[in-house]
């Protein structure tokens, strides 16, 4: 029985569920807060390190990195993956205190091209898409101190009392609005879009009802959505990426790419989208173990979505005789 099902069942329960669910987010985020960044930092990140291999996702991570890189020994691939466990540790720990670093200048560097400046300059309207490395969060950091207002797409939490701890947590992050998934949503993003603002979203998750692209050496699933947005909205992808420089330290880079504009919108969503991802290949395997690679980027659709596409795929060929 799926989730949704259980929780039309029992709503009490799960209604009691979220509360308390929420009350320990929220403890926990008032004593992560009392500990210095840096050490809380450091000490979830070993943690981590020693105990998060003997989650089942480790031994997937370790077989996504023996298909990306064959040639790594399995001594390497071991450390590697223990480090994104510690770099995970250490992004868990300062997600309370994101507000603080927020304002704590010196512990970012930031580099991008001619368009990525124009943007932080508020000059240039754009998608900033960034992918699962570093402190990902903080890609925005640069941006919002230049005064900036960003406006974030994210995937809601399935408890509403944990969400709204979260989006607390982020609110200065995205002073133009944090957006779940929606209709709502899609018309805000727009309006942003036409207005001349910016407009972040990750773009490296697995999507199943998107397209495939080239990854590594095998074909990946991925979200066509950023490409699809701003080829509508006639405006650049900025692709930002943040590597963890030593400590609670960062390095956050832009890089600008083009949709193509041509008469085959599909093939130009297509392209771009596997443009991002040969970007965030290169970027990857400059440090491996800042990459989250328990992601399942190359699995297949589950059957629900096989067999929707498949039932759409009948109707489109009876419809077309």
């Amino acid at each position: 029985m799926s989730r949704k099902l259980r929780q039309r069942k029992h709503p009490k329960r799960f209604a009691l569920q979220n509360r308390l669910e929420g009350i320990v987010l929220n403890v926990a985020v008032f004593l992560f807060r009392l500990i210095p960044v840096d050490a809380a930092s450091f000490l979830m990140g070993k943690s981590w390190r020693l105990f998060a291999p003997f989650n089942a996702r480790h031994k997937r991570a370790l077989e996504h990195l023996e298909h990306a890189f064959p040639s790594m020994s399995e001594r390497e691939r071991e450390q590697t993956v223990r480090g994104m466990w510690e770099n995970l540790g250490r992004v868990a720990a300062e997600t309370f205190h994101i507000d603080r670093l927020l304002q704590q200048d010196h512990r970012f560097e930031a580099t991008g091209d001619e368009t990525t400046n124009a943007m932080l300059d508020g000059k240039q309207a754009c998608i900033l898409v960034s992918f699962h490395s570093g402190n990902w969060e903080l890609c925005v950091q640069p941006v919002v101190r230049r005064g900036v207002e960003i406006t974030g797409v994210y995937q809601a939490l399935r408890n509403p009392e944990a969400d709204k701890v979260v989006r607390t947590l982020r609110k200065d992050l995205y002073r133009g609005g944090l957006l779940s998934k929606g209709p709502e949503a899609a018309r805000k993003i727009l309006a942003t879009l036409k207005s001349g603002g910016v407009l972040a979203m990750m773009g490296d998750l697995r999507e199943a009802r998107g397209v495939q692209v080239p990854f590594f050496g095998r074909m990946a699933y991925a979200n066509t959505v950023p490409a699809s947005l701003a080829r509508s909205s006639n405006v650049p992808i900025v692709l930002g990426r943040v590597v963890r420089t030593k400590g609670v330290h960062f390095r956050v880079e832009g890089q600008a790419i083009t949709v193509p504009h041509t008469d085959d919108r599909q093939a130009d969503i297509q392209a771009a989208t596997a443009r991002m991802h040969e970007i965030f290949e290169g970027w990857i395997k400059e440090h491996p173990e800042q990459w989250m690679w328990i992601h399942k980027k190359w699995a297949p659709p589950g059957k629900s979505l096989l067999q929707r596409q498949e039932t759409r795929a009948a109707a489109v060929k009876s419809f077309h005789g």
